[in-house]
């Protein structure tokens, strides 16, 4: 009478994702997990325990880290991860998930406070792949494989906030500055060989004048320049 129901708790089932490590008498009975589909054990002398090989993900709580120099910013950040050795998730670390969550808030920590500020703000896929290669290492040895990090943001003291906008809006003056600068010595340049060229042909000072009166008059303006030659004036002079 007990056999059909014997036999009913030998026989178990894991999805296609899943792996089951099996112990019997408390000792690993096989080097590679079972699975996925049917498997046996023994109703006495096995247990097993199940382990989800998907990718998981879970986000690094805010730290408060102090950088290389000495700026206080809050950071967080994102990690996948996957197990890709059933038995050593199950025998190498009490509770894999927990330790890998641990560990990134650890490794945060540890690899931003070696960052200045300006690495952090420009750097942040090289900080997410020195992370990641931090944590696939520590975590290789209970069957974990870190996937992707990722820093989501970096919140600085609002003081610092105003303090950069002003360092920025002061180099925008800066640069402005300069640009215009530079815009007024090619100006004056031009001029310098305009005028050469006219002191070589004085009637292509009549000439200028000309336009400029042109110019003038196209914009329907009530005054109008007559220019009045500097030699006219030289011959006054000399009278007097």
């Amino acid at each position: 009478m007990t056999f059909p129901v014997t036999i009913f708790m030998c026989i178990k089932i894991i999805k296609e994702y899943e792996r089951a490590v099996i112990f019997r008498l408390g000792r690993i009975t096989d080097k590679k997990p079972k699975g996925p589909g049917l498997f046996l054990v023994l109703p006495c002398t096995d247990n097993f325990v199940k382990v989800d090989l998907r990718t998981i993900s879970f986000d690094i709580p805010p730290q408060e880290i102090l950088t290389k120099d000495s700026v206080t910013v809050s950071v967080d950040g994102v990690v996948y991860f996957r197990i890709y050795c059933p038995i050593s998730s199950v025998a190498n670390v009490s509770n894999a998930h927990s330790s890998t969550r641990l560990l990134a808030q650890t490794t945060l920590r540890n690899v931003l406070g070696t960052k200045n500020l300006a690495e952090l703000l420009s750097d942040r896929e090289g900080i997410s792949l020195s992370m990641q290669e931090a944590l696939d290492e520590a975590t290789d040895s209970w069957g974990i494989k870190v996937e992707r990090v990722e820093i989501k943001d970096v919140k600085l003291p609002h003081q610092l906030q105003r303090a950069m906008a002003a360092e920025a809006e002061a180099s925008r003056e800066a640069r402005a500055k300069i640009i215009a600068a530079e815009g007024e010595m090619k100006a004056s340049r031009a001029l310098k060989e305009a005028s050469l060229v006219i002191a070589e042909a004085p009637s292509a000072l009549q000439l200028r004048y000309l336009q400029t009166l042109s110019t003038i008059a196209a914009e329907k303006n009530s005054t109008i320049i007559f220019p009045l030659p500097i030699d006219v004036m030289q011959n006054f002079m000399q009278r007097k």
